[in-house]
Formats: structure tokens, sequence, C-alpha cells
């Protein structure tokens, strides 16, 4: 919406009776309320949505990246009513959405895939016979939709049958398709992703990479651009296949292909999102261009204004997705209303929050609460303003997932970039966030002893003797 402001584009929101008092409902020049707050009343309701757009005589729909953004079957219904659907043609949209057929169109333009299955699994004994022949441990993966659902990690055979049900059965119910495919579970794996955009006119450009490695239940936590481990080569040759893919079909608009890494940086198909992602912030900070006007000018029927060679990175960028979850409970998603709400401010940091001071966290919908961005002229610069602005984001009423982002943000695996999608495994557990709340803790009683015994010859506590496996940089910090 502000960048349609920006554009003097007018913007109708539509909305849940649970967002009546969300600030993008304030912020549209019309808003309209759609439904009841279940999003099968609501967001997910294509038809009252084309009605309202009929009514107010709406030019086009912008899919956001959440409920009906990668939805076929509505895009094609939008454009039937003669309004414009902002995303790649439906038929695009078909055949990198389902992940099967975007594998399928991925081997025939020889673009490195990781072993697996060619089609959905009917047969259990087949697909022990491709287990056992790509060698355990096996990915079992949902061929629709996304979010770690209809995902299985499977390591020996006897598991198989019985996992292969369970995938076969969340899938169904998140996306009401069952089928469900077998790949080489990749170790050690890193997921970085390439952002294109491409116009009606067969331009296609790459702008580069994010590295979406730190994940918990398969969801993306932390996101940066651009990657620590790809060289300026690798970076090529990903860029290169993501534009292959986009004009194997016809790609319009905005979309992200995904890749595994492995640890001998040999790349591999994952999937494409056909949407504009969560984590687009990153990119926007390090190119400087403005990812949804450029999907506007395309839909309008603009050619891209760049080429390839006219594209740069400026600098490196960081994004945390801001949860209503407590990281010390299994990232269950909390619910509560925001008693207080600051966001941080200042250089090189960015916030795009949904919700505001006073207003309830609905259990309907994700909890994510907002996305904080970070740039500097460097990694370092951007991680140094990334935990200064996690100091500085003040939320009281829910337990949210910033304190697991400083954690991450200050871990050795981090700030070296040897990590992987295992890192919560590896590293995090619940007690981390209750040493670092000690540590703050601490930190406040030394500032109040030192004001109160101004001028006095009396010791304050040493953190060597308080905290005695505290790492160097942390106890430098708190003395």
């Amino acid at each position: 919406m502000r960048s349609c402001r920006e554009m003097g584009i007018s913007t109708v929101a539509v909305f849940s009776e649970a967002d009546r008092n969300a600030p993008f409902v304030r912020y549209a020049n019309e808003a309209v309320c759609i439904g009841h707050p279940s999003s099968s009343e609501s967001y997910l309701n294509g038809k009252k949505i084309i009605d309202v757009c009929k009514e107010l005589k709406v030019d086009a729909v912008h899919p956001g990246y959440g409920f009906l953004s990668e939805n076929a079957e509505f895009a094609r219904e939008v454009e039937k009513n003669g309004i414009v659907f902002i995303g790649p043609p439906t038929e695009a949209m078909e055949m990198m959405g389902d992940k099967l057929s975007a594998k399928a169109t991925a081997k025939k333009h020889n673009v490195p895939m990781v072993p697996g299955t060619e089609g959905a699994i009917s047969d259990i004994k087949e697909a022990k016979k491709v287990a056992k022949e790509i060698g355990f441990p096996v990915l079992i993966k949902a061929s629709a939709g996304g979010g770690g659902k209809g995902m299985r990690v499977v390591e020996n055979e006897n598991d198989l049958e019985e996992e292969a049900k369970r995938a076969s059965s969340e899938a169904k119910s998140a996306f009401g398709n069952g089928a469900i495919f077998i790949e080489k579970y990749v170790e050690k794996p890193r997921h970085v992703e390439i952002q294109i955009l491409a116009d009606k006119y067969g331009n296609v450009v790459y702008l580069f990479e994010r590295e979406c490695s730190i994940q918990r239940r398969h969801q993306k936590v932390v996101e940066e651009a651009p990657s620590t481990v790809l060289t300026h080569e690798i970076r090529k040759k990903m860029g290169e296949c993501a534009v292959s893919l986009a004009k194997a079909c016809e790609y319009v608009g905005a979309g992200t292909v995904e890749f595994l890494v492995d640890s001998k940086k040999n790349f591999y198909f994952l999937e494409v999102n056909t949407r504009l992602q969560v984590e687009h912030p990153v990119t926007e900070m390090i190119t400087g261009i403005d990812l949804v006007k450029e999907q506007i000018k395309i839909a309008q029927g603009e050619k891209l204004s760049f080429k390839q060679d006219d594209l740069s990175i400026s600098g490196h960028a960081i994004e945390i997705r801001v949860y209503a979850e407590d990281p010390s409970n299994d990232f269950l998603p909390d619910i509560g209303k925001l008693i207080s709400y600051k966001v941080p401010q200042g250089a090189g940091i960015r916030v795009d929050d949904g919700f505001e001071e006073g207003m309830n966290i609905p259990i309907y919908y994700d909890p994510m609460i907002a996305k904080l961005i970070s740039h500097g002229k460097n990694r370092e610069e951007a991680i140094s303003r990334m935990i200064r602005a996690i100091d500085e984001y003040k939320i009281i009423g829910v337990e949210t997932t910033l304190p697991f982002c400083k954690f991450v943000l200050q871990h050795e695996a981090f700030t070296s970039g040897n990590f992987d999608t295992h890192f919560v495994k590896k590293y995090f557990s619940p007690d981390k966030i209750g040493e670092e709340n000690e540590e703050e803790a601490f930190l406040a009683s030394l500032v109040a002893t030192k004001i109160l015994n101004k001028g006095k010859t009396n010791s304050v506590p040493n953190t060597q003797d308080v905290f005695p496996s505290l790492s160097k940089w942390k106890r430098n910090r708190l003395n």
C-alpha cells in the first residue's frame, strides 16, 4: 500500500472481523469487511473478494504472500471478471506451484536436481525401492503447499510406510491434495533462494540470492542477503538456472526459485514460489529496487527498466521475523494483548509490521507481528545494527521470537557463516533464552549498583564470579 501511494494508486483493503482495527485497514483509501475471522470465511473466500472488486470498480488485485497468493483458480476467476491479477499467468502458476511439475520442468532444462521419485508416490513398495536406491535418510514432501506441512525425514525403511501415510494425511488436510514424493535428504543443507523478475516481453533478471537457513519447523525465521556461502561464480550459475526456469514456463512478475546448497557448495533445485516472498525486503535493501512497484509496473504492461548488467549488490541486509511465539516452549504461538509496543528506529533499520500498541494477537492466522530489517555496508554492520534494533524493540503482553533471533545473531556459528538448516536443532535450547535474560538482569543490577555507590569505594559484583561460563565478548559487554 505504501508503494501504491507513492505511485499515485488508490487502494482497497479487504479484511476480516478479526482485523477490523489493524493499521492496514486504516491506511487504505477504502476498506471492506469480507467475513468472519476464520480464513475460510474471509481471506480464502475468493468469490467475496471478486464481488468487492466489481462493486468498487477495482482494476487489479495484489494477492500478497499468503492465503490465495498461489491459488491458480482464484487468479483465473479474477481475470475472467476483467480484473488484473498481479502475479504470473495461471499456466505458469500451475506449472511451478506444484512441486512435482516444477521438478519435471527443472529436469527438462538441466537444472541440478536432488535424487528422488519423478512423480507422486502411489505404491509403497515402489517408494521403498526408490528410497533404497538413493539411500537413507530420505525426505517425504507434499506436492502442494509449503511451510513444512506434509514433510517428514525418514531415517530407515521400517518407518517409511507410516511416515508416508502421515505426510499424505497432513498434506490433504492442509492443501486439499495428499500427493507426496520422495527425495534424497541432503545433510547439512543451506536454503538459498533466487529472486527473479520477468516482464511480458520475455525479459527476465535475477536479483541475487537470499540465505534462509535459520528455520524452525521448516519455516524461516532469519534471512539475509547476500549469502555467505556463495561465490560469484555459483551465484551466477544459480541465477541463470532460475532465469532459465522462468523462461521455460513463460513466467511474468516476481517469483522465487529455491535451492538447497550442500556442504560442497553443490546446489539443487527445490521449488518455485509464484508470489512475493515474506523476506523480499532484504533484496530491496541490497538492490535499491522496490519489488512491489516492479510487480505493478509489469502488470500494467511495462517493460523492465533495467537489465541484468545494471544490477549490483550494495552492502548486506538481514531480516528477522518477529513472531508471537514462545521460543522457550517449542516456539508455540502465544496470544494476548500488546500492552506495550515500541519499534526500533535509526540508521539502516526498517520495520514492516501489522500491529500496534493495544491490539490483540488473533488466533486465526500466522502469528507474525512484524518483519525487522537491518542494512549495513557489510555483514558485520548489518548484524550489529540488528542486535541494537532488537534491544530497542519493546513488546510486552506476548512472548516473541526476538530473544531467539538475538541468540542466533550472537552465536559463533552464525557470525562465522558456518551454519545450515539444522541450526536450531544443533545449538538452541530453551535454557539459552534464560541465560540471556539472566545476563540482562545482571547488567541492570550492575548499573543500579554503580549509580547508588557513585563516589564510594564499595566494589560491585564481578561477571567472572557471577557468570563464569560467559563468553569473552559478553563479559566485556557486561563489564
